[in-house]
């Protein structure tokens, strides 16, 4: 027996034969397919990034704040900036908001409970629930009178009923959609999925479209109620790994049961206490996003394909006869989008104006067979 058939027996057997996360990491003029900020990390602050991490260098002989107190009042200013109040006790982070879910979900999944979320959503959100020996449960989207991606209340609380899970979560903006929830969405799961968890996943919050409501604003007097948030997108630092959430403090209370001691790195706490303090440069970009995501909008739509109306930093588009080989023509074009697995969609980051100009000139180069209708 070889050393992977070895290995494969001693695996669990609810995961052998699955596949590890990874969109395509490769070497293009134009890479659009990771949601990833386009703008770098403005030099300002760069340098106070690279000022608090030499602050604290000589002291990394000791282990850092557990409780990462300092970070967790700046999370807690910046969430109040959007004008709902949220304490230090409130907040909660980890590395990514991947390990502030797999937080979550060790704490109020496990065997014998399950997990629902409603597909297509963020493909992470299985992955994490299978790993803590979870259920997991593929809810359905679409509403009759409304778009095949839409998820209004009377839907979602039919599908908490039917399968009683232990965590729901939602998405809004969605990815890979970019659409959002109305709050009574979330108001109505809250209430029928009594004894259960409800994570509402607002990582493309700051990209949201003027009006669109955060589920922050639900958080007072709901306990089982979890907002997540990141700050790889709007604040350009995906390569910072920090994610966060807000709940009520005897949730946060209970995480503190599953993280790893010492969880959050000396360096990672002073990186992001820098970027949060000059939140509003970091953000300047989030409006140049919001353009070139419009853009891409009307674009689409001119060149005759089927975009989907975003509050998030990237767009989802149809009209293809075949995904696969619309991505692997658009790539030969040196633009990089992702294939989600949606028959006949793709979903593109909104970068740049000349990132975006790139991509709608690879999508105009597209032969006619590349679209839906066009003779054989």
């Amino acid at each position: 027996m070889d050393s992977r058939s070895v290995i494969e027996a001693l695996l669990r057997p609810d995961l052998r034969g699955r596949t590890p996360y990874g969109a395509p990491q490769l070497e293009v003029p134009v890479a659009l397919n990771t949601n990833e900020n386009s703008y770098a990390v403005p030099p300002l602050v760069v340098a106070a990034m690279t000022s608090a991490v030499a602050d604290v260098a000589a002291g990394l002989n000791r282990y850092p704040d557990r409780e990462f107190t300092a970070l967790r009042e700046a999370l807690a200013t910046y969430l109040c900036r959007s004008g709902t109040a949220v304490s230090p006790d409130q907040v909660w982070a980890g590395n990514g908001s991947n390990e502030v879910l797999l937080h979550l979900l060790q704490a109020f999944g496990g065997p014998g409970r399950a997990a629902l979320g409603f597909t297509p959503a963020y493909s992470m959100h299985p992955i994490i629930t299978t790993t803590t020996g979870t259920a997991w449960v593929d809810g359905l989207r679409g509403v009759e009178g409304g778009g095949p991606f839409d998820l209004d209340a009377a839907s979602a609380v039919a599908q908490v009923r039917r399968h009683r899970p232990a965590v729901v979560f939602l998405c809004s903006p969605n990815n890979p959609t970019g659409t959002a929830l109305d709050l009574e969405v979330v108001e109505a799961v809250y209430d029928t999925a009594d004894g259960a968890l409800v994570v509402v996943d607002e990582a493309y919050a700051e990209f949201a479209r003027p009006g669109t409501p955060s589920a922050l604003t639900l958080l007072q007097a709901r306990p089982r109620l979890v907002v997540t948030r990141t700050m790889s997108k709007a604040f350009a630092l995906a390569g910072g790994r920090l994610g966060y959430l807000a709940a009520a403090p005897a949730l946060v209370d209970a995480l503190r049961l599953v993280r790893m001691p010492y969880h959050l790195s000396t360096q990672t706490q002073a990186i992001a206490r820098a970027a949060l303090a000059h939140a509003d440069l970091m953000l300047e970009a989030v409006a140049v996003i919001k353009g070139q995501r419009d853009r891409i909008v009307t674009g689409l739509c001119e060149q005759g394909l089927d975009p989907v109306p975003s509050d998030a930093n990237f767009v989802l588009f149809g009209g293809l006869a075949d995904a696969r080989a619309a991505w692997d023509a658009l790539l030969a074009r040196g633009v990089l989008v992702r294939d989600v697995g949606i028959p006949h969609y793709l979903r593109v980051t909104a970068g740049t104006p000349h990132e975006t100009s790139r991509f709608l000139e690879a999508v105009a180069d597209l032969a006619p067979t590349h679209r839906t209708g066009a003779p054989a």
